[in-house]
């Protein structure tokens, strides 16, 4: 099935593992990850010839490589090989599903259709997880990994990475998400792969900083100082030494944890407030030292323009500090006449190495700077630049779509363009071979990122590495931390290969308990409807994992039900002040009593819901009494995600066995004639039970009712005019089928 393809001997060796075992493959960058899912795709074919693949990948452009692989050297119906994204209508991708065979989706997508029911992973015999380091936390390949154990019959895992990280802790957990059984790695000094990997010659190139920046940095270092001595004399800090981003992160994380405790004296909220000043001083020392005045002023004039209109006391005490506001004023006055050096370097660079069909990526970590680096380069001779950008729209940036990454790679690949300017939505798995030189405008404190920035070039031919640095800033100490923590992967990995045997007995093990458990489940699944704005809550993903058949609708109130009595609303802490201060809340807990004769509000979260804002007490205590009393609507707390849906399910499963019934988001059909009127009244749009029999006892007949006018109804009280013409609508239009 292969065509005008010949695999290279470390990829015959890889495949012999990886057709046997659920495998992580870590390859150098331009070593030929892709062509493995290839041929792992034509054995999975030819063993199961009516299965499924399905490649995932976390970006269009690069699940555009995938498939325009696959259509070159796949001897395989193009029309069965579908590119799905949310760009495609859910019922049309399911539709699809059940057509084709093939299939090349990101994450995000493949996961919304398994929580929503559309697909299943039954007939899926291969499930590639490109850049499987990703497989962390609650990224969406972990949901989706899951899902495929559960569902498949023919189950077989291959991951894809040139840079895994340099953390066991990260490393074992992506192993354990995917169900990895077996490691293939290589480096570039393995006997196997050495003959292909071209030449990369590395330089860092050191700059000074000019002595007008100098002053500026001065100023924000003893901003950032006198921060730090307060926040010390209260008695939250040991030493003023320079505190990294890290620690103050960490800082400031304690501080919090001491208000959700219970603490709230002065000393405490005035050092959380000075800990969020000293991490904007150091945002703006970071800008300075790698990237210059530009994005610099840009950062303080939006700080100032906040100052203006905010009530955070952090915002406004860092405008009025005096060393704060001399490094605004003198980034103002020297924005005409200076830059940061690596400007000049790297304008000195592209003319001085820029020949006929050469290509450039030049690597930065902004969107500002990144627009910077292209007015300046763009007046230099036989410059063709353009910006490559992720879909966001940031720092008043739009964003690329999906279409423009890949005709903009495409137009870099035939030399219309040949400087590219990425930020990091460039970093990461795109084939963009003949890459001369990759340059670095900063090193970047991160193994993974530095592998794949590196990665860009040296895949076809010989290239070359240029990583621009300040002197004495954190640039210098960034290049060390990347060099320490790429070693350290490289050790991790192998230190894994000889263990991991353990490690899959350990699984096993815990597999066999979990298979016996699911035994015990029951045949038919439990349903509950949630609200289509919780998609991306992770209580749903619990839900799922719990068994449950999710039905994503939009609900007019409520945010799950879990029968026809049971109506939940769901907030965490923040939310849930929040809508108690924009008026929110009453007005959904007025609708969750007239729809549901057992509503439910859950409260998620551990912090302090006194601390969330700044709302009195009083105001709080008062909204928890009305719906305690006034409405008689029980509360629940609890402590995260995994929390919330077992209680929900729960709830469920103990509603639905007592019914032993279909449910629908309406009240079900009862039988007394007063019961069957007030039923039939109340699934008009936004009326429910109450305001059914309040409907009822005024206009005396059903029929009355949905003869009255727009004014007659707003006679009842709650029926306002909007509710009024939302009856209307449904009453008088005609019926056209959809």
């Amino acid at each position: 099935m292969l065509k005008n393809f010949k695999p290279r001997l470390y990829q015959e060796t890889i495949l012999a593992t990886v057709i046997k075992h659920n495998t992580m493959v870590v390859l150098p960058t331009g070593m030929g990850k892709t062509a493995l899912s290839l041929m792992l795709a034509v054995h999975r074919l030819r063993s199961y010839p009516k299965s499924k693949l399905l490649i995932l990948a976390p970006t269009r452009p690069l699940l555009n490589q995938h498939l325009q692989t696959f259509l070159q050297h796949l001897d395989f119906p193009e029309e069965r090989m579908t590119t799905f994204s949310g760009s495609i209508l859910p019922e049309k991708r399911q539709a699809l599903w059940e057509k084709n065979q093939i299939f090349f989706s990101t994450p995000q997508t493949i996961e919304n259709d398994l929580i929503s029911g559309k697909i299943s992973l039954e007939d899926v015999s291969l499930l590639c997880f490109d850049e499987c380091h990703h497989a962390t936390g609650n990224y969406a390949y972990v949901f989706i990994a899951k899902q495929y154990r559960n569902q498949s019959k023919q189950p077989r895992v291959l991951g894809l990475t040139a840079s895994p990280g340099s953390d066991m802790e990260a490393i074992n957990e992506v192993i354990d998400h995917l169900d990895i059984e077996k490691l293939e790695v290589r480096t570039e000094e393995d006997p196997d792969v050495k003959p292909y990997i071209q030449d990369v010659k590395k330089e860092y190139i050191p700059v000074e900083m000019p002595y007008e920046l100098q002053i500026i940095h001065k100023c924000l270092k003893t901003s950032l100082k006198s921060k730090l001595a307060d926040i010390k004399k209260y008695g939250y800090l040991h030493s003023i030494e320079y505190k990294s981003k890290r620690e103050l992160l960490q800082l400031q994380a304690a501080l919090q944890g001491e208000i959700a405790g219970g603490e709230r004296n002065f000393e405490l909220m005035r050092s959380v407030s000075l800990a969020a000043e000293a991490l904007k001083i150091e945002h703006a020392l970071e800008l300075l030292e790698t990237q210059g005045l530009t994005p610099l002023l840009l950062y303080l004039e939006g700080i100032y323009r906040k100052a203006k209109t905010t009530k955070t006391k952090a915002v406004q005490n860092l405008a009025n500090d005096p060393n704060f506001r001399a490094a605004y004023i003198k980034t103002k006055e020297n924005i005409v006449n200076y830059e940061h050096p690596k400007l000049d370097k790297l304008k000195e660079i592209i003319t001085s190495e820029l020949k006929d069909d050469m290509k450039i990526i030049i690597f930065t970590q902004f969107r500002d700077t990144a627009n910077k680096i292209e007015e300046q380069i763009c007046k230099l001779p036989n410059v063709r630049t353009t910006v490559f950008v992720g879909q966001a729209s940031k720092s008043g940036y739009s964003g690329m779509t999906q279409k423009n990454q890949i005709e903009t790679l495409d137009r870099f690949g035939k030399g219309e363009y040949n400087i590219l300017i990425m930020t990091s939505v460039g970093e990461e798995g795109l084939d963009i071979p003949q890459v001369d030189i990759v340059l670095f405008y900063e090193p970047i404190p991160s193994a993974i990122r530095t592998v794949q920035r590196r990665g860009r070039t040296g895949r076809l031919e010989k290239g070359r590495v240029i990583v621009l640095m300040t002197k004495d800033t954190r640039d210098e100490a960034y290049r060390w931390v990347a060099h320490h923590k790429e070693k350290r992967m490289f050790r991790n990995l192998n230190k894994i290969k000889s263990t991991i045997a353990t490690v899959i007995n350990e699984k096993n093990e815990n597999q066999q308990l979990t298979n016996y458990l699911d035994q015990t489940k029951k045949e038919e699944p439990l349903k509950l409807f949630a609200d289509t704005r919780e998609r991306g809550n992770p209580v749903i993903k619990e839900l799922v994992d719990l068994g449950f058949n999710i039905n994503l609708s939009r609900l007019d109130s409520a945010d799950y039900i879990l029968s026809k009595n049971v109506g939940v609303e769901y907030k965490n802490v923040k939310d849930f002040v929040d809508s108690i201060v924009d008026g929110r809340l009453l007005s959904q807990i007025k609708k969750l009593k007239e729809t549901f004769p057992r509503p439910l509000i859950i409260i998620e979260g551990t912090e302090d819901i006194y601390a969330m804002r700044k709302v009195h007490p009083n105001a709080i205590r008062g909204m928890l009494a009305t719906i305690a009393v006034s409405y008689g609507i029980p509360m629940i707390r609890t402590s995260h995600s995994k929390e919330t849906a077992s209680i929900l399910a729960t709830i469920a499963s103990r509603e639905q066995e007592q019914a032993k019934a279909e449910y629908n988001p309406h009240v079900q059909k009862p039988q007394a004639l007063s019961k069957q009127q007030e039923y039939f009244i109340g699934s008009l749009p936004n009326i429910g039970p109450n305001l059914a029999k309040d409907l009822l006892k005024y206009f005396k007949t059903p029929k009355e009712v949905i003869n009255a006018s727009i004014e007659d109804l707003q006679k009842i009280d709650k029926l306002g005019k909007l509710k009024a013409q939302k009856m209307k609508e449904i009453l008088d239009n005609k019926y056209k089928e959809e």
